[in-house]
């Protein structure tokens, strides 16, 4: 009995070493952590102050057993995301406290796709969003411009409508989100009284449709003189859409025109790539010279030098993304038409091209985004290739600053005018029209003597929000490729 129960003790003791001595799975990430682990890892590759971010840092877990007790704390995805920001608009919502302000999660990849390449569910009425009053509570709405082929077109709705309330609600600063948010809603009408906003009794009932946008709205010349103008008014950077784009080089080029205003006004931003060819329609006489430099987290910018990469120089481009040849206007001088809805690759392209030739700026203050995003997957390489088919979780983090040849990015408070001009919002002309204030002022900076410069509204209005800001990405700027070879601190 006594060797039984030796022989039984001894097999159980072996057992125990055995045991302790074969390797802990700490690799293993439970079904229900996915997300968040995905979550985790992408940021802590790529988002740009991951330094900044305690929870991010490499040290911070000593394997996967003991991230996943972190990321069981958080049941929503979402959560975390935010958690693991570093100072989000979320959390530090006063004017001026926020450092990122656009980074943003989607729970299905396929609703920020179509954002990114101007394809969203629209009624086709672009909306500027403004306060009443000093109070900052109630707010008002107007039409910017319309697409075509919408519903806003059909029901004719006019640049300058005004509106005061949806669904016979008045619109302020905590209920507009969700107001806009229905598939179909009813604005409530208003005139623009000396500054007043006064109901009407009209109304106008708009439904969305999946549309897609080609952002370039305006494409004409006006004479004036001696002077041939070319006016275009381009309002995404959507790379589908560039062959468009280029084609109205092409025609402005085969016009012959003496002088070019861009106009960006209600332009907030789009593909880093489609900028660089933007710049070199504009210019392309400096082919292969720097027209920006990218900024990464300092273990993306390690990988890089490692690596002898020239990924973070985007260079003057003479092709588009389709391998089409550009059409350069060869441009030394152009004119630009902003406002606070003018942001990041917009703003990219003012800068970028600064140091090469003389940009004039006419209209209100820029937003000030100078850093820009990537699209992640749930892959192991945080691209679509092999993504993770049991769910439609991406993310669009900021993990680039980006400057420009000289260096200069710091225009985090907006890139300022030359010729400040806001938008008169009782009378906001005709867009493309030579008479309309800001392409006026352009006009009359151009052409000189004889005619009269716009006046200052009577009236101004602070910004609230926009349609652009309403849909989160129509505000990012991003790259097209995710850069690989990077691996995570924990795996």
């Amino acid at each position: 009995m006594k060797k039984v129960f030796a022989l039984l003790f001894t097999t159980l003791f072996l057992g125990v070493i055995i045991s302790s001595c074969e390797p802990q799975n700490d690799n293993q990430v439970p079904e229900a952590l996915g997300i968040n682990d995905f979550v985790w890892k992408g940021l802590n590759l790529y988002y740009l102050w991951v330094t900044d971010v305690p929870n991010l840092s490499d040290f911070r877990f000593q394997n996967q057993s003991d991230l996943n007790r972190f990321l069981y704390q958080y049941p929503k995805p979402e959560s975390l995301f935010q958690d693991l920001l570093y100072k989000p608009k979320s959390k530090y919502p006063n004017p001026g406290e926020a450092v990122d302000r656009f980074s943003v999660i989607f729970s299905d990849y396929t609703q920020l796709e179509g954002i990114l390449a101007g394809t969203t569910e629209n009624n086709g009425a672009d909306i500027g969003l403004y306060y009443k009053d000093t109070s900052e509570t109630s707010i008002f709405g107007v039409v910017r411009y319309v697409l075509p082929n919408s519903d806003a077109a059909a029901k004719n709705l006019q640049r300058g409508t005004i509106f005061y309330g949806i669904d016979g609600i008045a619109l302020n600063k905590d209920n507009y989100s969700t107001l806009f948010n229905s598939n179909s809603y009813t604005l409530n009408l208003a005139e623009y009284n000396a500054g007043n906003i006064t109901p009407n009794g009209q109304s106008v009932t708009l439904t969305k449709a999946v549309l897609s946008e080609n952002p370039v709205y305006i494409n004409t010349v006006i004479t004036s003189g001696s002077h041939k103008i070319g006016y275009l008014m381009y309002n995404g950077f959507y790379p589908n859409y560039e062959s468009q784009l280029n084609a109205a080089f092409t025609n402005l080029k085969a016009e012959g025109i003496t002088d070019f205003v861009l106009d960006l006004r209600y332009n907030s931003g789009g593909s880093i790539a489609t900028a660089t060819r933007l710049a070199s329609m504009i210019t392309g006489q400096f082919t292969n010279q720097i027209f920006a430099k990218e900024q990464w987290n300092p273990k993306v910018e390690d990988y890089y030098s490692s690596h002898n990469s020239t990924t973070t120089t985007n260079l003057f481009p003479t092709k588009l993304g389709t391998n089409e040849n550009i059409t350069s206007l060869n441009l030394t001088k152009m004119y630009v038409l902003t406002t606070k809805s003018t942001a990041s690759a917009s703003e990219l392209v003012i800068n970028g091209l600064e140091p090469y030739i003389n940009v004039v700026q006419i209209g209100d203050k820029t937003i000030g985004k100078n850093v820009g995003s990537i699209t992640l997957y749930d892959s192991p390489t945080f691209t679509k290739r092999d993504i993770n088919p049991k769910h439609r979780y991406a993310m669009q983090p900021l993990v680039l600053k980006i400057v420009n040849k000289v260096g200069f990015g710091d225009y985090t408070n907006g890139l300022q005018p030359d010729y400040f001009l806001k938008e008169n919002l009782g009378n906001m002309g005709i867009l493309g029209n030579p008479n309309e204030p800001l392409l006026s002022t352009a006009i009359t900076t151009i052409v000189g003597g004889g005619r009269k410069m716009p006046k200052q509204p009577e009236k101004t209005f602070t910004t609230f929000e926009d349609t652009q800001t309403i849909n989160r990405l129509k505000t990012e700027m991003y790259l097209d490729k995710v850069p690989e070879g990077i691996r995570s601190a924990t795996k």
